[in-house]
């Protein structure tokens, strides 16, 4: 799209935008006196300065009583003796009347004033309210215009109005200009935005409304001067909503802004502001209904010209006047005829909205069409015309219009065409835009290049993490190294950037997504286009040369679709997500990227909020989509759809759908059945998925049985199923003689293997066996039982000063499982480096197990070989072998039966630490209580720690001290001065030798203690435990067949022989890496690299399914859905717009359209 010109309506649209303000660091102080100070130069007031009586006393000829003059106005000896002139006796002063003005009624909301000269330049107006005021430039001006004095208006057509001029502005960005006065077609227009803003709560949907006022005309005028003395701020109790400013049209400027003017009710001044407006070029919506002059042009509106004579312009001037027609003259009558006249030549830019008894049209709908309908007569017909309207629909983000209007069938567009508005769409986030202009064209290969790609990146929505992430790594980038070729203080985006941060979030396992190239292209980000999203700077983006298309399409692999649905995913957007998710060429794989680099973003979230929850919803979402996709295709052909798990994706990274799901902890799509499935073929290896076990385990003692066909293995099953295939290929050319359907011939020959099926030999059979997984576990687990039961063996029955044969078997079998631990942790298949693959390694609660069982092996084994600590090196090796039992729990993990069983232990051990904490507490507290109150001054560590924790402890299990009880007590069962170590110390005692202290007291404490330890605390443990076994219970098979990988790509990897035999395999693997300097690696099954040609067609197939799962959920939403639809459509009824048809004979072309003054 380098070729694309950039749209100068977009580019006018984001003036200032690009801008954050640079007062922000500043006091308020500070930012009030650069304020004032630039008020007072730029902005002007007139002031009279020659008071010259009028006929009415007091008052001066311009219109001012004489008290508002100055002094030196009312004896001026400048003009003294002259006739007073307006061009010479009004001058331009700086302005005292500008602030903050603050309206009562339902909450105080503050606006902003300012009194200024009809004079000042529009380019002075817009500069206060863009960067002084800090408005956001608008879309859309829309003058409301009609009666100024208080007019009756039908309920419904008001309550029409109201909500249709909110909508507009809400979805248009539009600023609402009309007079600053409460009455008449103000008064409605103030009650709207009034109503809405008190009903609205957030700051950002708010409403800007723009009064023109004449300074004359307001009430309590002068607190809104702003003296030197005084702060600007002034309340006041206005009941109009209508911050006071004046604007002014730029017709010369390069500010270019839709104007359109909504006229209700109305007299002879309303006429001629219609008239005025459309010779400028401004569209008008007439509202019908709304009386006056607004009825009056209604009704001629759709006449033919000979019919618009000066009498029935008189008959609907009395009808609809009243009593004010009498004051009209027959001079007045014959002028307004000729203005309407002039006006329903221009039915381009005239619409009549009306309102029938049956429904109503919305009024916004009708000021939009009525735009659309001027640019569609007033511009340079053709593709420019069309464009025209493209960039408005686009600007009011009004998808509605858009289908109507512009995407008609007559109408035909090139992608070309619509790659400025689907650029604008994109970085607006209009995700219903997105899919409209897909929808009607937009090539995404065609429009998406490489800069396109950096200019989105370098304007994502400001504030999320990885825009954050992405200008952290730009700025110790440009810190690092010198860029001579850049100027300095710039940011320069390039994919490579972006590759290194989406590699953060998914994971080191993958590659990067675009790797460095050196024609890499960079794209400007300054620090203010850092924080926020500049339109005008990415429209820049367009103007890209052609060198960027060709460095993108030396990449002939990447997917643009997955380019901009990354794109999304890392701001967190899930509309514009859920549309570019479905031009994704691998529909699965990008959903699971999503998922994991979602939740990768809701942990580094700084906020706890909404945000991160967002982001973990939307990752769930996208798993249920990969869920559901895969569903769809494991139904149609399972065969494929396991071909789609272990794929190598060269646009996500070269990596799996199986390892992401993995990676992403995604739980649901791993337990599914086609996954299971899988996972099962590779737990089995070569043999079938349906050998039964005990044949299995028959078949490891008496191995010549592998050789008889008691196994089936899996190229047997493949063998049967292609003769099946000829079987039935045969009949039907039987049936059908020599002319067999071609196109079922050819999906049987398609789905027969490349080459010839032959059936494996007696060695074959053989290696396949005992290279199966599921034979490796069963191995395991016998040499692991063998190995505890000689363990338990030589620390029962053979520990001996000079080890025996059995026991150095045993060390020779413990030192094979150390060896296969070390070959676990420096196995490193897919790449990851030793630090991660130790941290992956440590965080698996068995392998935690596995290290702690070696520690205290080589701690035991040490001591037994010294004579001095000889029996605590047994000691140690007792412990070990409980370590070492509870490790045989990890080989149950690939039971479907103990799997689950197994899960809920460890939650429950976890609960346990928390029970312990809270146990601790008290018995800590009983027992310090009653070690202190029995016994005096006991200084031997052992018996405190027994008195006051072993005790208390046993005491929970029913074993009831005695020494608490003075009736029991037995002087020679202790020691009175601690001298006998083997005895406690006696309690303190009176002088006959009797316990002293309080039993009453120790009774109670112990009750008291039994209370909160027996009753309270384990009834807590045991509802701590039912919790914990209810919420697991649900999710335990997910969590079980989600565990289970990790077991079968452990035993896949493994040597085939068991301990202690795995030795010869271990001194296999280091010679074969010595001699050879590679890695010994068995992960063929679990990474397959895809040829080109299958590749394609795979993903297309998938793209077949998703569409299909696609349908199939937008036919159950809107099955759901309908009734509703239906109520809302009978509840709302129909409705209908007059437009007035286009007159080619009458038609004038008025000149372009920019702000009018009002």
């Amino acid at each position: 799209m380098a070729d694309v010109p950039e749209p100068h309506f977009v580019q006018t649209l984001a003036v200032s935008t690009a801008k954050t303000s640079k007062y922000l660091s500043f006091s308020p102080s500070f930012q009030h006196l650069k304020f004032t100070t630039w008020i007072k130069d730029n902005i002007r007031k007139k002031e009279c300065c020659y008071y010259v009586q009028d006929a009415r006393e007091g008052i001066c000829k311009c219109g001012y009583p004489k008290l508002h003059h100055a002094d030196e106005a009312v004896k001026p000896e400048e003009f003294l003796g002259e006739p007073w002139d307006k061009c010479r006796h009004i001058r331009e002063v700086p302005t005292n009347a500008f602030g903050d003005i603050t309206f009562g009624g339902l909450g105080q909301k503050v606006g902003k004033y300012v009194r200024v000269s009809t004079n000042t330049s529009p380019e002075i107006l817009y500069q206060l309210i863009i960067e002084q005021w800090r408005l956001h430039p608008p879309n859309l001006l829309i003058s409301v215009t009609g009666g100024a004095k208080n007019f009756y208006m039908k309920a419904r057509l008001k309550e029409m109005f109201r909500r249709g001029l909110i909508k507009v502005t809400q979805s248009t960005g539009a600023w609402i200009l009309t007079g600053g006065t409460h009455t008449g077609v103000m008064k409605h227009v103030g009650m709207a935005v009034r109503d809405y803003t008190t009903s609205s709560s957030s700051a950002e949907s708010q409403v800007v409304a723009i009064g023109v006022a004449t300074w004359g005309v307001l009430h309590n005028r002068q607190p809104l001067v702003h003296p030197e003395d005084r702060d600007s701020k002034c309340i006041l109790c206005l009941i109009a909503f209508l911050i006071l400013l004046c604007i002014v049209s730029d017709t010369e400027g390069d500010v270019t802004i839709p104007v359109v003017c909504v006229v209700l009710n109305g007299g002879p001044g309303t006429l001629n502001t219609i008239y005025s407006s459309m010779l400028n070029g401004t569209p008008c919506v007439v509202l019908e209904g709304s009386g006056r002059l607004a009825d009056v042009i209604a009704e001629v509106a759709n006449l033919p010209m000979s019919r618009v004579t000066i009498s029935l312009i008189h008959q609907l001037m009395k009808r609809f006047f009243g009593q004010e027609y009498e004051a009209f003259t027959k001079i007045n009558i014959i002028e307004w005829t000729k203005k309407i006249q002039d006006i329903i030549r221009m039915p381009h830019l005239l619409t009549i909205f009306c309102i029938n008894e049956k429904g109503h049209s919305d009024v916004d709908v009708a000021i939009l069409q009525a735009l659309l309908k001027a640019s569609r007569s007033c511009d340079t017909p053709g593709h420019k015309s069309w464009e025209r309207q493209l960039e408005l629909a686009v600007a009011w983000n009004r998808v509605d219009i858009a289908e109507s209007e512009i995407f008609r069938e007559e109408s035909q567009w090139k992608s070309s065409d619509l790659h400025p508005a689907m650029f604008s769409a994109l970085v607006g986030h209009k995700a219903k835009f997105v899919k409209l202009l897909l929808e009607n064209g937009v090539s995404l290969r065609e429009f998406l290049d490489e800069e396109t790609l950096c200019v989105l990146y370098a304007h994502m929505v400001p504030g999320c993490v990885f825009l954050r992430r992405l200008a952290k790594r730009i700025r110790g980038e440009n810190g690092c190294r010198r860029q001579s070729d850049h100027p300095s203080g710039q940011r320069w985006v390039s994919l490579q950037h972006v590759s290194e941060e989406v590699r953060h979030f998914l994971g080191s396992f993958t590659k990067p997504l675009y790797p460095p190239l050196p024609h890499r292209n960079y794209v400007e980000m300054s620090e203010d286009d850092i924080q926020m999203t500049a339109l005008s700077k990415g429209s820049e983006g367009l103007q890209g040369t052609s060198s960027a298309k060709e460095g993108m399409g030396t990449e002939s692999l990447r997917d643009p679709g997955s380019d901009l649905f990354l794109w999304a995913i890392l701001q967190n957007n899930k509309e514009l997500a859920e549309i570019l998710w479905e031009q994704c060429r691998d529909g699965i794989t990008a959903a699971l990227v999503a998922s994991k680099i979602l939740k990768k973003l809701a942990i580094e979230e700084e906020e706890e909020g909404n945000e991160a929850e967002d982001m973990r919803a939307l990752a769930n979402h996208y798993e249920q989509q990969a869920v559901g996709v895969f569903s769809e295709c494991y139904a149609w052909n399972d065969q494929r759809a396991q071909k789609l798990l272990t794929r190598i994706s060269p646009f996500w990274g070269r990596t799996t759908c199986l390892r992401l799901a993995l990676e992403a902890d995604d739980k649901s799509f791993v337990a599914h059945t086609g996954v299971q499935s899988l996972l099962t073929q590779m737990w089995c290896g070569e043999l079938a998925v349906s050998n039964s076990s005990w044949k299995v385990l028959l078949c490891i003692p008496f191995t010549p049985l592998i050789c008889t066909g008691l196994l089936t293995f899996r190229r047997d099953a493949e063998i049967q199923r292609e003769a099946e295939q000829n079987s039935r290929l045969l009949a039907m050319e039987a049936m059908t003689g020599s002319s067999t359907d071609s196109l079922m011939k050819a999906q049987l020959l398609d789905s027969r293997p490349q080459f010839d099926l032959k059936p494996l030999d007696c060695i074959s059979r053989l290696a396949s066996f005992f290279s199966a997984p599921v034979v490796k576990f069963y191995l395991n687990v016998l040499s692991y039982f063998g190995f505890l039961l000689l363990f338990a063996y030589v620390l029962m029955i053979d520990f001996q000063t000079m080890p025996s044969w059995k026991e150095m078997l045993l060390y020779i079998w413990l030192i094979s499982l150390v060896c296969e631990e070390v070959r676990q942790l420096f196995d490193d298949p897919d790449g990851f480096g030793f630090r991660r693959k130790a941290k992956i390694y440590i965080n698996d609660l068995w392998n935690i197990l596995d290290v702690l069982s070696i520690l205290l092996f080589i701690a035991g084994f040490s001591c037994r070989l010294t004579t001095v600590v000889f029996y605590t090196g047994k000691v140690i090796l007792c412990i070990d072998f409980i370590v070492f039992s509870l490790r045989l729990m990890a080989i149950f993990i690939i039971s479907k039966t103990l799997g689950p069983k197994i899960i809920i232990v460890r939650r429950m051990m976890m609960d346990m630490f928390f029970f312990m904490f809270l146990l601790s507490i008290w018995v800590v507290a009983y027992g310090v209580a009653k070690q202190g109150i029995l016994i005096d001054n006991e200084d031997r560590l052992n018996w405190i720690l027994r008195g006051a924790v072993y005790e208390p402890y046993l005491t929970i299990f029913g074993n009831i001290p005695t020494s608490i009880d003075n009736m029991a007590f037995d002087i020679s069962t202790c020691t009175l001065n601690g001298s006998n170590p083997l005895m406690p110390r006696c309690p303190v005692l009176n002088k006959d030798q009797t316990p002293a202290f309080p039993v009453w007291l120790t009774i109670i404490l112990l009750c008291v203690y039994l209370l909160f330890a027996n009753i309270l605390l384990i009834n807590l443990l045991i509802a701590i435990f039912n919790y914990t076994f209810q919420q697991v219970q649900d999710n335990t098979d997910c969590i079980w067949k989600f565990q289970r990988y990790e077991l079968i790509k452990e035993y896949h990897s493994r040597p085939a022989p068991p301990p202690p035999f795995i030795l010869l395999s271990h001194l296999y693997l280091v010679i074969r890496r010595l001699l050879r300097r590679a890695p010994y690696s068995k992960h063929q099954q679990f990474k397959v690299e895809v040829p080109q040609a299958e590749e394609e067609e795979l993903l297309s197939w998938e793209a077949l399914m998703k569409d299909n799962y696609l349908a199939k959920s937008r036919q159950q939403q809107s099955e759901s859905m309908e009734n509703r639809i239906q109520d809302t459509a009978d509840k709302y009824g129909q409705h209908h717009l007059v437009m007035v048809p286009p007159q080619k004979a009458n038609a004038q072309m008025p000149p372009r359209r920019t702000l009018n003054l009002l």
